[in-house]
């Protein structure tokens, strides 16, 4: 049998420090590569769509400024993952179904829970907590990350804004009146009324956060209206609609911002 001759390993420490070299060189790489992996997806998380839901009670127009908006460069990696409405009729859905591409929704309903409930006081205070909470439950199905009220007619409750505070879900109401003006309903009805009293010079819209109490969480976003004498309240309506469908805009990205910047800082961390 024929035997095989190895020639001896030689190296020398040149050599030797060259191969060391490499490996080091090698491994830097990997973990460079790693790193920046890891931080272009941190990034994806970050700026990755904004989920939201849209609630809604009537014609939708400030849903369409949102829709719009979405659409282009204005809210960017934005988009309305939901819209509900407490009233059946409510064009809004429709302008949801028309979209491109279409939203979902759903139609939730007060009557529904008082007919569970007892015609009392009580009663109907079971029924608002039962819709509350299963209102909330809806939402939270979405995994949404902000919640705009845009011409929502039913006051949220604890029963609603406690599942989602726990959920780090904030949401915001859009309000046609100054912070502390006219808080509830009718808002300019009122303005127009104290104005023609002599009560008030100016009126306004402002975009803020929602708490139990009526219309009073925290202003993100406001802005004032001039009265004018002699004009209608159809007419000051009209002004403070067209005011409506741009803040609820700007607004709405201004809490968008502040939700990724909150989560580029626990990406930091």
């Amino acid at each position: 049998m024929e035997r095989l001759s190895f020639a001896p390993f030689s190296c020398k420490a040149d050599d030797f420090t060259t191969f060391l070299s490499v490996g080091i060189s090698i491994r830097h790489n990997m973990a460079h590569r790693n790193t920046t992996a890891s931080a272009l997806q941190n990034q994806h998380n970050i700026h990755s769509s904004t989920r939201i839901i849209v609630l809604i009670s009537g014609n939708g127009t400030n849903l369409q400024a949102l829709i719009d908006a979405c659409a282009t460069n204005t809210l960017p990696s934005t988009s309305i993952v939901r819209v509900i409405s407490n009233r059946k009729d409510a064009y809004g859905l429709i302008r949801a179904a028309t979209a491109d591409p279409p939203i979902p929704t759903i139609y939730h309903n007060l009557v529904k829970y008082k007919k569970e409930h007892p015609k009392t006081d009580e009663g109907v205070q079971q029924a608002r907590k039962a819709y509350d909470a299963e209102l909330a439950r809806l939402l939270l199905a979405d995994s949404p990350d902000l919640v705009v009220c845009a011409g929502w007619m039913h006051i949220l409750a604890d029963d609603f804004l406690d599942p989602l505070t726990e959920a780090n879900v904030p949401v915001i109401n859009l309000h046609p009146a100054l912070p502390g003006q006219f808080n509830g309903a009718n808002a300019i009805q009122r303005a127009h009324a104290a104005f023609q009293q002599g009560d008030i010079q100016e009126t306004g819209v402002m975009v803020h956060y929602v708490i139990s109490e009526v219309d009073m969480g925290e202003p993100i976003l406001v802005r004032k209206v001039t009265m004018v004498a002699g004009e209608s309240e159809a007419d000051l309506a009209q002004r403070i609609h067209r005011v409506e469908w741009e803040i609820i805009v700007d607004g709405t990205e201004l809490v968008v911002r502040r939700l990724r910047e909150e989560k580029s800082q626990i990406v930091d961390q």
